[in-house]
């Protein structure tokens, strides 16, 4: 396929992650290599006052262990995972035993179907698969193959989930893929169900902030355009143009007909989401409640400056 959206999505998450973690470990090295040389002028300061030299007492062995333990210190977690991680578990039950594993993303894939809502795609993502026959799941318990009943919850819910809607499949008569334009309606805000029962806040609520949209009849060929809901107003990113958009043509992009644009990448941002707390508040964000209310000019100009940056950087045909 040609260079794919989603794929560049998670290419630019992960790199940036792996930019700041390597950044946040040459810092935390450089402390510690600080702590070192100073913990080691205060030893040699201690023991020229005393006059003798002496071996080191308990407190320079609490000392030393207190350098080793900054210094072992994992990375922090990046911004990239304050935002956009989530956790899934894949429940899987046999007869006798249960297994459960957890899996990390910073973005759901989820199968579509035509004529459907995101709301029944996720319940879709969510339902329970009987493994049987030849799809019979290996029991580690059981040392052996059972049917099994497989499911996929969301564990911890991300504060913007990236929902990816899978409109490229692979199709096994012609040999290649394919897009599927199909009616996918999608909301503009959106509860997450398919959750475990012990979840923090189940009933957290998400507002629809941008769409990337693929315009184009296959995979091999077509153009991405972007819509952004910026203090309020809805604005459409086509390369350098900016154009403000009513906030009812939205719907014109929930796909059906081949060809036009229909919507790929939908990013939701939590209502509740603390940018303070989180120690996000310094990061540009789309959407800040301007309810009824007209912008600057001036900040209307940065945010399109920002967004269209960040536009004209994604891959386009």
């Amino acid at each position: 396929m040609h260079q794919d959206a989603h794929e560049f999505l998670n290419y630019v998450l992960n790199t940036i992650a792996e930019n700041v973690m390597e950044q946040q470990k040459k810092i935390s090295d450089q402390i510690s290599e600080r702590e070192q040389i100073l913990f080691c002028n205060i030893n040699d300061k201690s023991k020229l006052t005393n006059g003798v030299h002496t071996q080191g007492s308990d407190d320079d062995e609490t000392s030393s262990k207190s350098f080793e333990t900054n210094s072992g210190t994992s990375p922090k977690t990046t911004w990239v995972h304050q935002l956009f991680e989530g956790t899934l578990t894949n429940e899987t039950k046999c007869l006798t035993c249960e297994t459960v594993r957890d899996e990390s993303f910073l973005d759901l894939s989820i199968d579509i179907e035509q004529n459907s809502s995101v709301t029944s795609c996720l319940r879709q993502f969510s339902a329970s698969e009987m493994l049987c026959h030849k799809d019979k799941f290996f029991c580690d318990v059981c040392c052996s193959y059972q049917e099994a009943e497989k499911r996929m919850k969301i564990k911890k819910l991300p504060n913007v989930l990236a929902l990816h809607l899978k409109r490229f499949k692979f199709q096994d008569k012609l040999q290649r893929y394919i897009k599927l334009s199909y009616r996918v309606v999608f909301p503009f805000e959106l509860r997450l169900f398919n959750t475990c029962d012990d979840i923090e806040d189940p009933d957290r609520l998400y507002e629809l902030y941008a769409i990337c949209v693929h315009i184009g009849s296959g995979p091999y060929h077509g153009h991405y355009v972007a819509l952004v809901k910026s203090m309020g107003q809805w604005l459409l990113f086509d390369d350098e143009n900016v154009d403000p958009v009513d906030e009812a043509e939205i719907q014109k992009y929930f796909g059906d007909i081949p060809g036009t644009g229909s919507g790929y990448v939908l990013f939701y941002q939590a209502c509740d989401l603390d940018k303070n707390v989180k120690g996000l508040s310094n990061y540009i964000w789309p959407n800040n409640n301007a309810t009824g209310s007209s912008a600057s000019s001036t900040e209307l100009d940065v945010s399109i400056e920002a967004n269209d940056s960040l536009v004209n950087d994604a891959p386009t045909t």
